[in-house]
């Protein structure tokens, strides 16, 4: 089958879909499904836009709202992770995962999905590391620092994927995994953005927890977005055990905008006699039913159980009778439900709702999920505490004959989106600078025509990930005329339980293996930023903002904050 990927997908649904169906009208080809890697921006009205860490330069409706409210619908399948430009109060009511629009599928801060006999697994946000040992504790409105923490992944996660065991296919997060750049050309990455050099020699550029989970699942393909740039690398697994080394290919793509490389086709084999709907993993499900108990939403430190005395139980593989137990759960049929419903209103061009408050629901989807496996919404449970607390805090204030109150979180959100945000790794004023670009190439043509006819990518798999050297750098990102890629399976882990899925999948094409410049750490780092500002050349007024980390304990205030 044909899996379109796409990077940071900026709430650009119409233009990336236009761009779909021009490539299958000039290929012949058919895209079964579409995988956007974060930043996806699932705004359905104006009080939405208030929950997203986006400068308000940036906050625009785009074009989402018309698949939620059925104005239009997907024509592929589409699976996406969050990143950190999110509506984040709508994805919170998903925690497990859900639809966001009739065939949009959200796969939760975490979670697994088959499709075609095809395992996908991915994990939502970006990773800081004073966040990274909290529970899920945020909660709408947000205050300036929920705004976000509420993106940032948590160890609580990254703890329930470390329990997967069975052979994983495709795997998505937003940031790239720490180090997976000495599998690749650094120097081409460094020419085209020149302000991760510091980073990037020092292995500190990525995420730990991300580099964790490549090395614990060994994934086929690994697909990341979040620095605006694509970058390909071939990374070889050494084998564990008797099984068969593994090799994981890699590739980041940019955001949706004309002359980049924002999206790409590759050929995928599935499984024969596995059902063309979206379904549930079953090891997942296991997973979720047995670390139900120890979720934490709570803003306090969680410690992952481990084999040192101090817990009963610290191993939550899942075993084959967990497995048919979380099937019998829901009566033998892993089909994900279309049980999609609007729980808020959309927005409407012809009555905007400027001063609309973000809004807490519990999704239908969340509850029907939590009742049918035992599992809970945690979501939910966030609620009900901070309601609890804010009833209390109320009846104190009346005791006391209070003249004022104050709420500790601003239910308008509008000037936190232009503050500071320490989380932003682009370029100043990029997209002004891409529309001046975009002007001077294409000349009278608009800019739909110039996505549809310069970013779109189909690359054969070899050039993706071979030698550094066969890799040409362009002006401006153009790719080469459109081709497919095909896969095979793999070597399957002899490790595995009985329970089992077919092989994953693996690419039959012949690489040139990469020279390797270093390896993954082991050991988690804090990410470091210079605070300088550099031109990116000589000739340009184009600006590199990097941020220290030592700022993030800052009060500082700044309007412009890159997207």
């Amino acid at each position: 089958m044909k899996i379109a990927v796409e990077g940071c997908c900026h709430g650009e649904l119409d233009k990336i879909y236009e761009t779909i169906s021009y490539l299958e009208a000039k290929e012949g080809i058919k895209v079964d499904l579409l995988l956007c890697c974060g930043d996806f921006q699932a705004v359905r009205n104006e009080g939405d836009m208030k929950c997203m860490a986006v400068p308000a330069k940036y906050r625009h409706m785009q074009t989402f709202y018309k698949y939620y409210s059925g104005e239009k619908k997907a024509p592929v399948l589409t699976i996406f992770i969050g990143g950190n430009h999110e509506a984040s109060n709508h994805l919170q009511e998903l925690p497990y995962g859900g639809w966001v629009a009739p065939n949009i599928y959200y796969m939760g801060y975490a979670g697994v999905v088959c499709y075609r006999g095809v395992r996908i697994g991915g994990l939502s946000g970006i990773f800081k590391f004073h966040d990274y040992r909290k529970g899920h504790y945020e909660f709408p409105p947000y205050s300036p620092e929920t705004l976000r923490s509420v993106y940032h992944i948590r160890n609580i996660d990254v703890f329930k994927l470390k329990q997967i065991q069975m052979p994983m296919d495709v795997f998505l997060t937003h940031d790239w995994p720490q180090g997976i750049y000495h599998y690749g050309s650094i120097q081409q990455l460094i020419r085209k953005k020149k302000f991760l050099q510091q980073e990037v020699e020092s292995s500190t550029l990525g995420s730990p927890p991300a580099a964790e989970l490549l090395a614990h699942l060994r994934p086929s393909y690994w697909f990341s977005a979040h620095l605006h740039v694509k970058f390909a690398a071939h990374m070889e697994h050494e084998a564990k055990g008797h099984g068969a080394p593994r090799t994981t290919k890699f590739l980041a793509l940019d955001k949706c905008l004309p002359h980049r490389d924002f999206l790409q086709v590759l050929e995928v084999a599935e499984r024969p006699g596995f059902s063309k709907q979206l379904e549930y993993d079953v090891e997942w499900l296991a997973i979720l039913r047995a670390t139900d108990s120890i979720q934490n939403i709570s803003a306090g430190i969680w410690v992952p159980p481990e084999d040192n005395g101090l817990h009963a139980k610290w191993d939550f593989s899942v075993s084959e009778a967990d497995m048919t137990e979380a099937v019998g759960a829901l009566g033998g049929d892993l089909c994900i439900p279309e049980n999609f419903s609007l729980t808020v209103p959309s927005y409407k061009p012809t009555n905007p709702q400027p001063h609309a408050q973000p809004t807490y629901r519990i999704n239908p989807q969340t509850t029907e999920l939590c009742a049918t496996l035992g599992l809970t919404d945690i979501y939910a449970q966030v609620g009900q505490t901070k309601l609890l607390g804010e009833g209390a805090r109320r009846e104190d204030e009346d005791n006391s004959s209070s003249c004022e109150e104050f709420s500790a979180n601003p239910t308008d959100t509008s000037e936190l989106s232009g503050s500071y945000n320490p989380d932003e790794i682009t370029i100043e004023d990029e997209w002004e600078e891409d529309e001046g670009d975009d002007e001077s190439v294409t000349g009278k043509r608009s800019a739909d025509d110039s996505i549809r006819e310069s970013a779109v990518g189909v690359e054969e798999v070899e050039d993706l990930f071979s030698s550094p050297s066969r890799v040409q750098c362009r002006n401006h990102l153009l790719l080469p005329p459109p081709s497919s890629t095909k896969a095979e399976d793999v070597t399957q882990s002899q490790d595995c339980p009985s329970f089992q899925l077919p092989s994953p999948t693996q690419s039959t094409d012949d690489f040139q293996h990469l020279d390797l410049q270093g390896k993954v750490d082991s050991q988690p780092k804090v990410h470091k930023r210079s605070s300088d500002e550099t031109d990116i050349s000589k000739n340009s007024s184009l600006k590199i903002r990097r941020r220290n980390q030592t700022i993030y304990t800052a009060k500082e205030e700044d309007g412009d904050d890159e997207y």
